[in-house]
């Protein structure tokens, strides 16, 4: 049996991690928000003002702490004031994007709002530059959140909202190097630093911008942007026209033109997945470390606001839809993710992934008024603990829990851990398809009171959740041989292909 062991110095504190790395994301796309978020006020499935209520009730339990809308590469060809006003008087439009279908326009600005206020999250609305204007983007800001008397202002109350909402998150553009416009890195830094001259702070709103970043591995991008906004090796604070870059970065087992199935995978395909995986720590690395030469003080934020698996759509489906399934394998890339996240929380502030309902690696399928947690959503909620924690540096030592794939040498066990109000919270993959890992949890500066685990796994890593089987997938005590107290700490022996969380409260050593 392959064995690991982590150090975890219980005195030794890290950056916070961010409650926003555990953000989604929700785009015009597929049944994303029609069908899963916006069913309409007519619907006979639960709502509230359209907004579908069980899928709310689903994503509180998260404690969901941000959205991202309307996209995507619909962000960069939607019109803000389209999907303002009465329903019925709205213009609608062809969603060139995905799918080719018709936009209606019935949920808009003050629908999503709506939707941020029952979820209890923040909003974070992505601005059009593709095909918008910069007044277009400054007047959406202004709509939103200025107070007092403006001609924005007047039509929001005109359109029966009278305060202002507060918007933190403001995205400058989309994939601008794609979908969003295809443009240079250059031609986009001079766009950057205009949207965000005009994108202003009203009131005690101050805007986060978000200037549309790299997609995977393009360091040259994030170089261009920040040195709109410092010189090479300066002490001196940034300049002010975005407060974060983006990056983009989805996992696959195969070349883009063959991502494979979400169901239909062997064992060579899933350990080529959890490559691919891993591979987000080199990208985070490599776009800190650049703007670190630029921003040594680290007041710049990162933004992985698309991250996820990708694979081929459900047969039968409209190809433009992105409707895949989701089984434990991509469960345990979620749980992957947010180890490496945590080690980057200096830097990485915020994550989405893509998508929320119904899209691509999502939380939560609906097929008309039933609804399913996917196996990934259980990773999410096992692991809530870590938001606005505090990381614990994890040392980890797994010489022989590893796996040869291709040329790449894939440790298959992944680790972190954070405190929050007294409470440690652990979080283990065991990668390996085949067999158990036994993994001590060397535990110092500190003691632990009776631990408490959960474990996410399956007899199969292709089983998943459907509303005939909306448990074949689901979290369950983890307790008996596979948990033992030692004098250092903890020994765990993970079961193949699992995912567990282990809490305890924890005191500093007298």
């Amino acid at each position: 049996m392959p064995t690991a062991t982590a150090i975890i110095n219980l005195d030794i504190e890290g950056p916070t991690i961010s409650r926003h790395l555990y953000g989604h994301f929700a785009e015009h796309l597929g049944r994303c928000v029609y069908g899963g978020f916006w069913v309409g006020e007519d619907s006979p499935i639960p709502n509230e003002g359209g907004i579908r209520l069980d899928v709310v009730a689903a994503l509180r339990a998260l404690d969901i702490p941000n959205l991202r809308w309307p996209g995507g590469c619909f962000a960069d060809e939607y019109h803000w004031m389209d999907g303002i006003g009465p329903r019925e008087q709205r213009p609608r439009m062809v969603n060139t994007h995905w799918g080719n279908v018709e936009e209606n326009n019935h949920f808009g600005t003050h629908e999503f709002m709506a939707l941020c206020e029952l979820l209890g999250a923040e909003p974070y609305i992505s601005g059009n530059v593709g095909s918008g204007t910069v007044r277009e983007m400054s007047e959406w800001v202004e709509y939103l959140t200025r107070d007092g008397d403006s001609p924005m202002v007047r039509l929001r109350k005109e359109n029966g909202r009278e305060e202002p909402w507060r918007v933190k998150y403001w995205g400058i553009g989309n994939e601008t190097w794609g979908c969003g416009g295809n443009m240079r890195a250059e031609y986009f830094a001079d766009l950057a630093r205009q949207y965000g001259t005009y994108c202003r702070d009203h009131g005690d709103n101050k805007l986060y911008r978000i200037a549309s970043g790299a997609s995977d591995e393009d360091y040259k991008w994030t170089e261009t942007l920040m040195r709109q906004i410092n010189c090479f090796g300066c002490e001196a604070t940034p300049r002010t026209y975005y407060q974060a870059l983006s990056v983009h970065y989805y996992t696959l087992a195969g070349p883009w033109e063959a991502k494979g199935s979400a169901t239909g995978f062997d064992t060579d395909d899933y350990y080529r997945t959890m490559v691919s995986a891993r591979r987000v720590d080199r990208i985070l690395t490599g776009h800190s470390t650049v703007m670190d030469c630029y921003d040594p003080g680290r007041t710049v934020g990162l933004v992985l606001d698309e991250w996820g698996t990708w694979w081929d759509v459900e047969p039968g489906t409209n190809p433009g839809f992105l409707f895949q399934q989701n089984t434990l394998r991509d469960a345990l890339v979620a749980s992957t993710h947010f180890d490496i996240f945590h080690r980057h929380a200096a830097r990485l502030v915020m994550a989405n992934i893509a998508q929320t309902v119904n899209v691509l690696q999502a939380m939560l399928l609906t097929d008309g008024d039933a609804l399913v947690l996917t196996p990934t959503y259980h990773v999410f909620e096992m692991n809530k603990g870590h938001q606005d924690a505090t990381s614990l540096p994890v040392h980890l030592r797994a010489d022989d829990a590893r796996r040869t794939v291709g040329d790449t040498e894939l440790e298959t066990v992944s680790v972190s851990a954070s405190v929050k109000d007294g409470t440690l919270l652990v979080s283990l993959s065991n990668l390996d398809a085949e067999e158990s890992t036994e993994v001590t949890l060397d535990l110092r500066g500190g003691r632990i009171g009776e631990a408490r685990a959960r474990i996410l796994t399956a007899d199969k890593l292709q089983a998943h959740n459907t509303p005939r089987t909306p448990e074949a997938v689901a979290p369950r005590a983890f307790d008996g041989d596979g948990v033992r107290v030692t004098d250092r700490g903890l020994v765990l022996t993970l079961p193949p292909h699992s995912f567990v969380t282990v809490q305890a409260p924890t005191t500093a050593e007298g």
